[in-house]
């Protein structure tokens, strides 16, 4: 079995534009647990491709095993993989880069080629139907085919997704944090999914079948976090080997992210937890050496190995962030060096973030700001009460510092609760408790999500606690929140079905009644969010508009009508439930 490959290069995938294009060189023959030479650290393979525009990337390669390793479990063979996610359709030609030890190693270097793309035939939620998702020097992230702006609403929880009883060699040694089966979103499976091992990954993959069925489009995860709440996810063959990679167990991964691409889910990789981001603990950062951490906080060999393996394996999917760590606590250098990494080798230009405790976001996200600075956005955590004020701050800090951050709002505090689960799950009432205070899923719509829209924020995803129902290290049932996911896809419909130009608007609450918010472009549009209804004015510069309301619990509009503005005008009361939540649409007519 251990004969050398001869250098036979195959090109697969779906030949089209923004697909998934996969380059296999028959090359040497190799054992994940090797040493001498490792596959993972002496023998480095990159792949140049160059479309006829002149456009190129250099792409990192990796070590694939048999080619199959998601249905056969192998740990070794011969073939080595790179994969391309096209811009344009025609002509592109690759030239293979293949050393050890840093020298040329033949028959492998050298080789190149060519092969036809042709253009996408995909359409509605599939991203690739709309390309690359990429940050555009503004607070929206667009896609590179359509030009569309993306906002997000998903789920942060369970951040233990991948520690799923079907992946291979996944074990969960902590009693607290078992591993999952997505047993109750088997039902949501289909045919057509792309499992594995005969039937392997229905409740994940139906799971996500769920998701984007609710109209809602992204989820987190973390990739690595041995030592941390849930001790139950690494990429490696064995949880403390960060030099030896597990081939089908991110086979598998790579089955699962393909899929939530397919469906119009957003994948935002946590690439670490607080616990081993460094070998600083917790929250005030005490030192201590953490085995578990990569070169202890800093960008050593682990480090580098484990961004090149995570992107070589899964750069080439279009909508993603790569996301620092959880709470993250590394040194501002670190941190730096870092997500500059990242940018580095990923040839492509993804969304990179980082998340950190509340009271240490002007000490984190401070000094990150600027032109120079890699980073691109900041995912929030603070307490959903505030999450309005906080998304706006950074906002306009980023804008001030000369490069506009996108801006999430990812973790509801408190820490314990979290966004609840709907009234009647598992017999519950759906409430949660703040401070002692009591809150509901209603309270997390209005001054949640919306407060984090219209901040000019990019969007929510929401966390579980640890207390409630399905919480975040346990949960495998979305349908806990299956009315939050109803309220955030009716959010969702409006900005991208009202061919409203909401990416022009700038915040403006002043323009308003205390407790509201606003989004405007002066003298064009006007949106007002009334968390508690009540009647509405809004300061208009003189010309006519055409006023409508939506009901953000049903998405359905309430009538337009013509009116006069000029200087603070009246817009009455709601149509109905005027003490529930509107929103004032105001469009020049």
């Amino acid at each position: 079995m251990n004969q050398e490959g001869n250098g036979m290069v195959t090109i697969a995938g779906e030949l089209k534009q923004w697909h998934k294009v996969t380059l296999n060189l028959e090359g040497p023959f190799a054992r994940e647990t090797d040493s001498a030479p490792n596959p993972f650290t002496n023998l480095e393979f990159t792949v140049t491709f160059r479309h006829t525009s002149g456009k190129s990337y250099k792409v990192p390669g990796y070590f694939a095993a048999d080619g199959n390793a998601a249905e056969t479990s192998a740990t070794e063979g011969k073939v080595w993989r790179a994969h391309l996610a096209p811009d344009l359709p025609g002509t592109c030609t690759y030239t293979v880069e293949f050393l050890r030890d840093g020298k040329p190693l033949a028959p492998f270097h050298g080789k190149s080629g060519s092969f036809a793309v042709g253009k996408t035939d995909k359409s509605g939620s599939d991203f690739r139907g709309k390309g690359r998702l990429e940050y555009a020097q503004e607070r929206y992230l667009r896609f590179a085919g359509t030009g569309e702006r993306f906002l997000k609403v998903g789920a942060d929880a369970p951040e233990t997704l991948l520690a799923y009883a079907d992946f291979d060699d996944t074990v969960a040694p902590k009693k607290n944090a078992p591993l999952k089966t997505w047993q109750p979103h088997v039902r949501d499976a289909k045919p057509s999914d792309p499992t594995w091992k005969n039937g392997k990954g229905k409740g994940l993959l139906g799971a996500l079948n769920y998701l984007a069925g609710k109209g809602v489009n992204g989820f987190s995860f973390l990739t690595y976090n041995a030592s941390g709440d849930g001790d139950n996810i690494w990429p490696f063959v064995s949880r403390n080997d960060k030099f030896h990679y597990d081939c089908s167990k991110l086979d598998q991964w790579g089955r699962i992210f393909d899929h939530a691409q397919s469906l119009g889910l957003f994948l935002h990789f946590k690439l670490q937890e607080n616990e081993l981001d460094d070998n600083r603990r917790g929250e005030k950062g005490e030192g201590n050496v953490v085995p578990e951490s990569l070169d202890g906080g800093k960008l050593g060999p682990e480090r580098k190995l484990y961004l090149k393996e995570l992107i070589a394996r899964f750069g080439y999917l279009l909508a993603l962030n790569w996301n620092l760590g959880e709470e993250n606590t590394q040194s501002t250098d670190e941190q730096k060096d870092m997500a500059g990494y990242i940018a580095q080798t990923d040839p492509y230009p993804h969304h990179i973030v980082i998340h950190t405790f509340p009271p240490q976001q002007d000490k984190v996200y401070g000094p990150l700001l600027g032109k120079d600075s890699a980073f691109t956005g900041a995912s929030l955590q603070n307490g959903w009460n505030n999450a309005h004020e906080k998304t706006l701050k950074w906002i306009l800090a980023s804008e001030k510092a000369g490069k506009p951050w996108v801006v999430c709002n990812d973790e509801q505090n408190p820490a314990d609760m979290g966004a609840p689960p709907d009234p009647g799950y598992a017999g519950g009432d759906g409430v949660a408790l703040q401070g002692g205070k009591p809150y509901t899923l209603h309270d997390i719509r209005k001054k949640c999500l919306w407060g984090t829209l219209m901040a000019g924020g990019a969007g929510v995803e929401y966390y579980f606690g640890y207390k409630l129902a399905q919480n975040d290290l346990i949960c495998e049932d979305w349908r806990s929140r299956d009315k939050s996911w109803e309220y955030g896809a009716i959010a969702l419909r409006f900005f991208t079905e009202s061919k409203l130009a909401f990416w022009e608007t700038k915040n403006a609450d002043a323009l308003t009644d205390a407790g509201n918010f606003c989004l405007a472009k002066a003298g064009s549009l006007y949106l007002i969010y009334a968390p508690s209804g009540g009647r509405l004015s809004v300061e208009l510069l003189p010309g006519r508009y055409e006023r409508e309301w939506i009901n953000p619990r049903t998405g359905a509009s309430a009538g337009k009508i013509l009116l006069e503005g000029a200087g603070r005008t009246a817009l009455g009361l709601p149509p109905t439930e005027p003490d529930e939540d509107w929103l004032a649409v105001l469009r020049r007519k």
